[in-house]
């Protein structure tokens, strides 16, 4: 578990490493820093300046909410009310809500909840908040924190609710599932084809990389669609909510190497794993990690003079079965059972 913070830190430019960076296979828009998303919005920002941002006010609250930022107030209150139940929120929860917007989701959460911590970036939305729960039974139930919620330090929480800005989608899951101690669920809304990725299962389109990575760490189910006509003004795209349990206990494996692994068959997910592992490229950083291996071994692993990388591979590949499988028909047993077989003969991924 050492080797987990990693997970979350932003990809590196040829070699990334660990479950988070899996997830930058779906590749955000460019542009844009501000994370904080919501219940009733949706922050993400892009490259644009104030001059030329497009701006929509909100009936309800007065508030000049920018397009070219990525903001959308979530409109219809029979989706916040369907997330809630979908989280079963507890009267003895805490929960963590990311981006509160104008508090559209906060209210409907604060019903329920023991207490509500809200993470908000933005200082307009954070005032409108307050002013709108102050006027309300439930003001000491709720605590606001201003901040990116990438970058501060989450708090103890059972239940998580956020509506994702898509260019921290992946951090933000992983984020999630390194935190401790472990929380119940987490009820998060994201784009339409990133969730049905975390949620894709082998043999479908959209299994990947992120799939297994995250799914190896949590259950992760689709729970509705969200139409954009929900959201004022419209974006772009449509929404899904899905809801993730983390494993607990987790896998007790190598996550570095698991997710190597995986980088490696992965890298074109048509190919048979036989076709993935025959690469100049992945051979040579394997025979590297063998002869690094043998080295600081206890005892040291003499290795051979005759050394054949690619003739242990396809051994241990004929031997599992899956040298003409493709990764995207595997599962997660086979993932495990594949890296087992590949240690046993000593090859190691970084």
């Amino acid at each position: 578990w050492k080797a987990m913070p990693k997970l979350a830190k932003e990809k590196k430019k040829h070699t990334p490493s660990g479950p988070a960076a899996a997830a930058a296979s779906v590749r955000p828009p460019k542009g844009g820093k501000k994370s904080s998303g919501g219940d009733g919005l949706v922050s993400a920002a892009s490259g644009a300046t104030k001059s030329g941002a497009k701006a929509a006010k909100s009936k309800t609250s007065g508030i000049v909410f920018n397009k070219d930022f990525g903001q959308h107030i979530l409109r219809n209150p029979l989706v916040s009310q369907a997330i809630v139940d979908k989280a079963g929120v507890k009267s003895t929860d805490t929960v963590l809500e990311i981006g509160p917007g104008t508090g559209n989701l906060t209210m409907k959460l604060l019903e329920k909840a023991k207490k509500v911590i809200a993470i908000e970036v933005d200082p307009r939305l954070a005032a409108e908040l307050q002013k709108r729960v102050a006027a309300s039974p439930y003001s000491k139930k709720l605590e606001l924190r201003m901040g990116d919620a990438i970058q501060v330090e989450l708090p103890y929480f059972d239940v998580c609710v956020a509506n994702m800005p898509y260019q921290i989608s992946s951090p933000f899951v992983f984020k999630l599932l390194l935190h401790r101690p472990f929380f119940r669920c987490a009820v998060l809304m994201f784009q339409r084809e990133f969730s049905q990725r975390l949620a894709a299962k082998p043999g479908e389109s959209l299994y990947c990389r992120l799939s297994a990575n995250t799914q190896l760490l949590a259950r992760v189910d689709h729970v509705m669609k969200v139409s954009r006509n929900n959201f004022r003004p419209p974006p772009k795209v449509e929404s899904s909510v899905v809801r993730i349990e983390p494993r607990v206990p987790p896998p007790d494996i190598n996550y570095e190497e698991w997710d190597g692994l995986l980088r490696i068959v992965f890298s074109t997910k048509n190919k048979t794993l036989a076709a993935c592992f025959h690469s100049k490229v992945v051979l040579a950083l394997i025979e590297k990690n063998y002869k690094l291996y043998c080295a600081v071994a206890q005892p040291p692993i003499a290795v051979p003079a005759d050394l054949d990388v690619k003739a242990i591979i396809e051994g241990v590949l004929t031997k599992a079965g899956y040298a003409d499988k493709r990764a995207r028909h595997l599962s997660l047993d086979d993932f495990l059972k594949l890296l087992s077989l590949f240690n046993e003969a000593n090859i190691h991924f970084r």
